[in-house]
């Protein structure tokens, strides 16, 4: 149910904590963990995240406002509520995609469903937002623009204006040639 991936860093981020002596492991700890999960390390990275920034914020705000626990006793870090309702968005998201493992991709996603906490306000900073994450994971669209203005198709002196070749226009990973035009705009005609 969960990847293995996701089993490590969900282990070191109790780790973590516990070598802390937090009290407790809340949803920036787990956002913290996802910078060092492959998956969810590539989708941030696609969204234009920068990485080492945000690990610091995180580690600065978990530092600064985790309780820590007293003593030379063994500490058993207890999760917070938001973490908790985070891993379980996540897995019902996957088993209701019909997919068979969350990875670190998908509590990402499920983050975004603790608005008021400091991990998502950290996300909004870095100018990533759920739609992102989600365009990403499903589509593979990055928020990270091209550096090369898109090209005009050009004029070769042929008068052959009709060659499909010559109106082909790349749109993404769209094509659009007249032939496809000419279905699209059928269809659009047909619809009441």
């Amino acid at each position: 149910m969960i990847a293995q991936e996701l089993e490590v860093s969900l282990h070191m981020a109790f780790m973590d904590a516990r070598r802390k002596r937090h009290e407790f492991i809340s949803v920036e700890h787990l956002l913290l963990a996802m910078t060092d999960n492959p998956s969810a390390a590539e989708v941030l990275r696609a969204c234009g995240a920068n990485i080492d920034q945000l690990k610091k914020q995180l580690t600065d705000f978990i530092d600064e406002h985790t309780p820590t626990v007293p003593g030379e006793t063994e500490v058993e870090t207890q999760p917070t509520l938001g973490f908790q309702r985070v891993i379980q968005r996540a897995i019902l998201h996957v088993q209701s995609s019909g997919k068979k493992e969350v990875s670190g991709a998908n509590i990402l996603v499920a983050i975004f469903g603790e608005k008021d906490s400091h991990a998502v306000y950290y996300l909004h900073q870095q100018g990533i937002s759920r739609l992102d994450v989600v365009n990403f994971i499903s589509h593979g669209i990055t928020k990270q623009r091209s550096q090369q203005p898109p090209q005009e198709p050009r004029d070769n002196g042929n008068n052959d204006a009709d060659s499909e070749e010559q109106a082909t226009v790349r749109a993404g990973r769209w094509r659009i040639t007249p032939r496809t035009s000419t279905r699209w705009r059928a269809t659009a005609r047909s619809i009441p």
